[in-house]
């Protein structure tokens, strides 16, 4: 009941601040935004941060807590129930004169699809790393998904530098040790206590920061902080009342300047000038953060510096900080230029960024306005799809709250309501003069899990199945096969396949059971070239229509660095040199099949659609195939024939090529695990994970200046704070060396099928004291004895 209370009060609070500010949301000075992503590593503490966010800014009266479920992004019952987020969620908060469009993703590597359709939307992010693990699996994974949609400005904040163990020092170097950028570069210092005899204790926390660029302290106590200038002179600087004397970090703050303003200066010609003209210490203390902001700004959205602020996001300690960076640092709409992104002068464009099912609003399309505005009750050209949509509603979503307004600006992330056709990934324009979708889609992570789902009874059939589709809508990366008669839906991991159960159950009330999961394997080709061509015909209104394609199969060279499509399932599609004209089909789009007006769409947009059903499901096995270059010598169709004739032409012709290739190696998806266990169990854990199919790769211990594969790095050109500066380190010097468990870290790849239940396994091989990070490591051709076995199991052989 108490909850609950909280719950109301903290909604109502939110509802009067969010009218209030709504024309600070609404600004139409695009220069304003910034549209960015909080991402991480499960555990890591996004959402605590953003609850945190939205405090700090006044949007909460109180911020919630993942551990009481009350936090507002994760509004979910089963986000609540589990206690991470599950979907990302986006709130436009008002900070000073800025307003952010904050997106909260989700770390665990099963939700892959949020940060993919966010990455794609924002123009910055933060990267949150926890203190106590340093970069992690997931760490890496999304600063790819960052790197893939060239989201090139970001902030690095390391923490939970309040928790036992946590080491500035150590996570710092792992952001080296793992290449994540060559330049990370601090611009603040944790305090951990005001009393110097504290560092001599270990105990955890952090009170304080010292901001290196305004050259100021930021102090908590109470839940309130002050702000106290720094001295500009050394002299004055160690005997500053700031700081009691004796203060072990008085004698770091001067290095800590120095090195910060060489590392700026070297990559800023400048501020190099500037600094030219510096005489002396007292001149690095002296000089002004509005002569530095400018150049950290240019080096950050050149991608030349990765800032990095620390803090403590549960206690709201280096919130303010990453607020104001956040707005001096970040890129706005304004200050990002990329290729993939060409709207037309004077015309509305947006990009369909996530699409969601709400009970009472229906289907709610996710939008980023690249340019014009959006306005209410206006007309939409959907030119990926080639329907055209009306607008019915125009909201700001705060997380589960929305609020209606009458225009989206350009710049601005909003959601849409009255949208019927539009899927992600989807552009939309005022305008239908477009000839395809000019700017970038959104392609949802492969799927390696699969699951049969039986209706509880043949009147559920309808419902499920409308249920599923609907689910795949809101979420691509969910995939649904009707394969012989039986339902399967595809995910990208097992805890996603049991938050999609949950979800059919309790938002469609649908009725079924889900079967045993099982892995989704693959089909690759076995030839290095294979020729086929042949003629399709097909009756329509009682005339012939027909078409003639010529296809040249291969497997893909991947000793050569030739990869797949994405968005061909691992394939890769072209052309022969003499089709100029299609040159761009391996760049197509394919086509949602139940979409209307197919004879408006491009006949090879038709051809795309029509190899995709039949690379989707292969004839000898009803597998997906990939790992096939496939090129178009030859197409064409009978005289007045509509276009749409391709799409049956092409999958029936590959479907024939492929039974006369005969079938192909069986692939496996496999994982990437890194296990970490006290030295008294890595036998034991090697020997299960060998047992099970895996490879073992390497067998370390964790060591300072050495990289994930333990090649030496330098660092001499970098501050690299001591370890004495987070005393709760699990190195610090009242910790003794000798009497420190050893920890090793195990890395191996082994088959996804035997690693699903691998959590409950380590935990009983390690007696609790194991953890493993596991990511996915692609698909690999197997034996002839375990591709029997897979026929069998999938009913094959």
């Amino acid at each position: 009941m108490l909850a609950t209370i909280k719950r109301i009060c903290i909604a109502n609070q939110r509802y009067f601040q969010t009218r209030g500010a709504s024309s600070s949301v609404i600004s139409k000075d695009a220069s304003k935004f910034r549209n960015l992503a909080l991402v991480a590593h499960i555990d890591s503490g996004k959402t605590t941060l953003t609850e945190s966010i939205l405090h700090t800014s006044s949007f909460l009266a109180a911020p919630g807590s993942v551990d009481t479920g009350s936090t507002t992004t994760d509004f979910l019952p089963a986000e609540r129930e589990r206690g991470i987020t599950i979907q990302s969620a986006s709130i436009p908060v008002s900070w000073k004169d800025w307003t952010f469009n904050l997106v909260d993703t989700p770390g665990h590597a099963d939700f892959g699809m949020e940060v993919e359709s966010a990455s794609r939307v924002v123009d910055g992010a933060v990267v949150l790393i926890d203190s106590v693990e340093g970069v992690e699996a997931q760490t890496k994974g999304v600063w790819k998904q960052l790197d893939r949609y060239g989201v090139a400005t970001r902030l690095l904040f390391l923490n939970k530098l309040d928790r036992p163990g946590a080491s500035l020092r150590s996570s710092y170097l792992s952001v080296l040790a793992h290449r994540l950028h060559p330049e990370p570069t601090l611009l603040a210092l944790p305090i951990a206590s005001f009393a110097a005899e504290d560092y001599q204790t270990a105990e955890p926390g952090v009170v304080g920061l010292v901001d290196l660029v305004k050259w100021e302290v930021w102090k908590w106590e109470g839940g309130v902080h002050s702000r106290h200038p720094l001295p500009k002179s050394v002299e004055e600087l160690y005997s500053t009342p700031v700081f009691p004397p004796s203060h072990p970090l008085v004698k770091e703050l001067l290095p800590a300047r120095i090195s910060l303003l060489e590392r700026l200066g070297m990559l800023s010609e400048p501020l190099m000038e500037t600094m030219l003209s510096l005489e002396g210490p007292d001149d690095y203390l002296s000089l002004a953060s509005s002569e530095i902001m400018p150049h950290i700004r240019n080096l950050t959205l050149s991608n030349a510096i990765l800032p990095v602020l620390c803090g403590a996001a549960a206690q709201h300690i280096g919130t303010e900080l990453v607020l104001d960076y956040v707005g001096e640092l970040l890129a706005s709409p304004l200050d990002v230029s990329r290729s993939s992104n060409k709207p037309s002068t004077g015309q509305t464009q947006a990009l369909v960024w996530k699409v969601a099912w709400d009970k009472q609003k229906g289907w709610m399309s996710f939008v980023r306005v690249y340019s014009g505005t959006l306005k209410l009750r206006g007309s939409l050209h959907n030119t990926t799809n080639k329907q055209k949509e009306k607008v019915t509603k125009l909201l700001l979503l705060y997380a589960d709250q929305t609020e209606e307004v009458d225009s989206l600006p350009t710049g601005s992330v909003g959601v849409v309501l009255g949208l019927k056709h539009t899927r992600t990934g989807d552009t939309l324009s005022s305008s239908s003069s477009h000839g395809e979708s000019p700017m970038m889609g959104i392609v949802p992570p492969p799927a390696v899990i699969s699951v049969a789902v039986t209706p509880s009874s043949q009147s559920d059939q309808g419902l499920v199945s409308d249920a599923l589709q609907s689910l795949a809508r809101t979420d691509p990366s969910v995939r649904v096969e009707n394969v012989e008669g039986q339902l399967l839906v595809h995910g990208l991991g097992s805890l996603h396949l049991e938050i999609v159960e949950g979800r059919l159950r309790d938002e469609w009330g649908a009725r079924f059971e889900f079967g045993r999961r099982r892995v989704s394997y693959r089909e690759s080709f076995s030839h290095d070239s294979f020729d086929f061509e042949k003629e399709w015909e097909t009756h329509m209104q009682g005339k012939t229509a027909s078409a003639n394609i010529g296809l040249t199969i291969r497997r893909l060279d991947t000793s050569l660095g030739e990869a797949g499509e994405e968005a061909w399932g691992g394939n890769k599609v072209v052309l022969a040199t003499a089709l100029n004209k299609l040159a761009k089909l391996e760049k197509v789009i394919p086509l949602n099949p139940s979409s209307k007006g197919a004879n408006a769409v491009s006949p090879e947009a038709n051809l795309a659609q029509g190899l995709l059903n039949t690379l989707s499901n292969s004839p000898n096995t009803s597998l997906p195939l990939s790992g096939l270059h496939i090129t178009i010598q030859k197409y064409s169709i009978s005289p007045h024939a509509p276009s749409f004739v391709l799409a049956g032409a092409g999958s029936y012709i590959l479907r024939e090529a492929l039974k006369a290739a005969d079938m192909g190696p069986i692939m496996e998806p496999y994982v990437r695990l890194k296990v970490d266990v006290p030295e008294a169990y890595v036998g034991k854990v090697a020997k299960d994970v060998t047992e099970h199919g895996g490879e073992i790769q390497d067998m370390t211990e964790s060591a300072e200046g050495h990289d994930a594969d333990g090649v030496p790095y330098d660092s001499d050109s970098l501050y690299v704070p001591p370890e004495w500066l987070t005393p709760c380190s699990s190195s610090s010097n009242a910790v003794s060396s000798a009497t420190r468990q050893v920890k090793r870290s195990i890395y191996a790849y082994a088959p996804l099928s035997q690693m699903l239940d691998y959590s409950q396994r380590l935990r009983a091989i390690s007696g609790g004291h194991g953890i493993f990070d596991m990511t996915s490591a692609g698909f690999r051709e197997v034996g002839e004895v375990r591709a029997t076995e897979i026929l069998k199991e999938i009913g094959r052989a």
